[in-house]
């Protein structure tokens, strides 16, 4: 055991927990080739474990490879006590995994695979090759070494009458029928339902709830939001960025960022960091966004700088040279006041410090970064295995988690995937003492060697 110097709480550390035997090592069947999946076969692997990973899609990683187009995020350089908060006040499971996987062992994690990081502006922490592929195809050779089987082209179809987890063949000309895969112990990784071409098409709910578990109805999370813009903000700024905004939803803390304008409405950091809350806010109808389009500015510093003398300039050039506001943001606050916008200094400060959009929609899960829902988190232990499935552990985005974008999404597969490896390794080594006292317990006095 240690103590978090930071927090001042006991820690433990697990380091032969479900070790194989050279006897006979544990069969471990990983489905979904995702990160979460991807670290627990690495970490079983490593402890001498047979593994077994099966992967619907020809090839594992791909959101992975999606996500590292725009430059690979792999976690926060921010404060473990303020990273928490990004996940919410109901994601306990999802915070003590990250208590056991934090941000600075995933950062040593990808240098033991040759991938420098470094940190951004933002504090967001980036492989210096800022794509995926170069820590993938070292990641692989790495599970390879470790004995590793991956299997692609296999979708999972649920469990048979006696508990064995069944596969259809998903290749091209393949045979519809399914087949099963005998384990000791199973991970399903199977992540949610955003960008389902890519692999995680959230199907396998169906399964779950008929074996009795909960599970929340999937929502588009790190979404765009629809905004029923005029025909002039749709067809001239669409695709222009705003920059250094602030967003607000219902009342609830600034979030301070970037968003692009879409013709459909608005996308970006900023607008996602605010998508739990609005989704909250929206459960009984549209709502509102609260754009404050100078947050760098009082409305009192504002209110000076509007002040300066007008003389012939149109609003749109005095309010671009007197407050430094792009022709985007003239038109946001046109699209919220019309066209007739206060005259007084004070009462137009206030009106930029505070835009009132209406949301109608969020964009659709084929384009979220992220889902909101699935399992249920009361459906898990502490170590991550299923109430009602013992010895079916769980991992990644298909738990009801959600955060934002910065890092924080793969933090948690990863973490995920190490707690529900470690939950297997725990259960394996518990079932093996109990079945070794049953053994005793069975065994005649005197008949032993």
């Amino acid at each position: 055991m240690g103590v978090d110097a930071e927090y001042g709480h006991v820690v433990s550390e697990t380091a032969n927990t479900g070790q194989a035997t050279a006897a006979r090592p544990s069969t471990i069947l990983i489905v979904g080739g995702g990160p979460a999946g991807l670290f627990a076969a690495e970490r079983l692997s490593a402890r001498g474990h047979k593994v077994t990973l099966v992967e619907r899609m020809p090839s594992v990683g791909r959101k992975l490879m999606m996500a590292g187009r725009g430059g690979l995020n792999l976690t926060h350089s921010e404060g473990l006590k303020d990273f928490l908060t990004r996940y919410g006040n109901d994601a306990k499971p999802i915070v003590g995994a990250i208590h056991g996987f934090r941000p600075n062992e995933l950062i040593l994690w990808a240098h033991g695979l040759g991938q420098d990081t470094f940190v951004g502006t933002s504090g967001r922490v980036f492989p210096k090759a800022m794509k995926a592929s170069p820590l993938l195809r070292a990641w692989l050779q790495r599970l390879r070494a470790q004995g590793v089987e991956i299997v692609t082209g296999e979708r999972w179809v649920g469990w048979d009458g006696n508990g064995q987890m069944l596969f259809r063949l998903e290749k091209s000309g393949a045979e519809a029928g399914s087949h099963r895969r005998p384990a000791d112990a199973v991970v399903l990784a199977l992540g949610g339902a955003s960008w389902p071409r890519l692999g995680a098409d959230g199907n396998w709910t169906e399964f779950l709830r008929t074996h009795g578990m909960a599970v929340t109805p999937w929502q588009p999370a790190n979404a765009g939001v629809h905004i029923a813009w005029s025909p002039l903000m749709r067809d001239k700024f669409a695709g222009t960025p705003l920059k250094r905004i602030g967003v607000t939803v219902a009342g609830g803390g600034q979030v301070h960022g970037e968003a692009m304008v879409t013709r459909n409405g608005l996308e970006g950091g900023a607008i996602y960091a605010v998508g739990a809350e609005l989704r909250r806010v929206m459960a009984d109808g549209p709502g509102v966004l609260h754009l404050d389009l100078k947050p760098g500015m009082t409305v009192g510093e504002l209110s000076k700088a509007l002040a300066r003398p007008r003389g012939k300039q149109s609003l749109a050039n005095h309010l671009r040279k007197s407050a430094g506001m792009p022709p985007v943001m003239v038109a946001m606050l046109h699209e919220s006041f019309g066209r007739s916008l206060p005259a007084e200094p004070e009462a137009l400060a206030a009106a930029i410090k505070n835009v009132p959009l209406t949301v109608t929609g969020f964009a659709g899960l084929e384009r979220a970064i992220s889902s909101a829902g699935g399992l249920a988190l009361e459906e898990i232990d502490a170590r991550g295995m299923l109430l009602k499935q013992p010895g079916v552990f769980v991992a990644g985005e298909m738990l009801d988690w959600d955060a934002p974008t910065g890092g924080y999404l793969l933090q948690a597969c990863f973490a995920t995937g190490k707690l529900a490896a470690d939950g297997v390794m725990a259960w394996l080594a518990a079932k093996s003492a109990s079945d070794a006292v049953s053994a005793a317990v069975a065994t005649p006095i005197g008949t032993g060697a």
